[in-house]
């Protein structure tokens, strides 16, 4: 449950969403998304409202959310699931497949597989990429980094942080502190529900109390 929690993500910003599991990071990516409807409050997109809006609705507004548990097609292969995720922009496809590609080019060489076959890195990058291909203006990433060897951590972030040279914001939940703050230039702690703390990502890193009474980082 989400008490309070007021939030701002300005156009071509990397924001952060910090906390332990069960702080509501979750639950707030679905609300905005509209997969959850708040009981009270708004959320505001280029100033119109969001909250009440089918998920549809949210998509075809540019926001594109994905969860932290990919929800790819698992007998599909990479190249229809990417297929998928163009629906919306049939006349852009070809040129959209060849920036992914570009992106992840390990996709590329899988690209006849069936999701199910990748490894969960490369699933991420898929789940990703399938997000890419809707254009998106803003994108919800949730947990990102869950599960994934270091190497692949780091090489997608840098895949992500290409995007964000691109113009796309991005609104980032990580439970993984010390590397959200550094991709972010602005973020947001949450517990139990509530925003404790927000701020520049190098105050917060900097400050040794905030590292260790919120980031639990020393």
């Amino acid at each position: 449950m989400l008490r309070e929690v007021s939030l701002e993500v300005r156009g071509g910003e990397a924001v952060g969403v910090i906390g332990p599991n069960g702080s509501g990071k979750t639950t707030l990516f679905k609300a905005i998304a509209g997969m959850l409807r708040p009981k009270a409050g708004r959320i505001l997109y280029d100033g119109a409202r969001l909250d009440g809006l089918h998920t549809s609705d949210v998509a075809r507004r540019g926001i594109v959310y994905i969860p932290a548990e990919r929800e790819l097609f698992p007998q599909m292969t990479v190249l229809e699931n990417l297929e998928l995720g163009a629906y919306a922009n049939p006349r852009d496809r070809d040129g959209l497949f060849e920036f992914v590609f570009g992106l992840f080019p390990r996709l590329a060489e899988r690209k006849g597989q069936r999701a199910e076959t990748l490894s969960g890195g490369e699933q991420q990058m898929l789940a990703i990429a399938r997000g890419v291909m809707a254009r998106p203006k803003v994108l919800l990433l949730d947990e990102p980094s869950t599960g994934l060897a270091p190497l692949l951590v780091a090489e997608m972030y840098r895949q992500l942080a290409r995007l964000r040279e691109e113009g796309l914001t991005i609104l980032l939940a990580e439970q993984q502190v010390p590397l959200a703050l550094s991709f972010c230039e602005r973020a947001y702690v949450l517990e139990n529900g509530w925003i404790k703390l927000s701020g520049a990502s190098r105050d917060l890193l900097g400050d040794p109390g905030i590292k260790r009474a919120y980031l639990g980082v020393a």
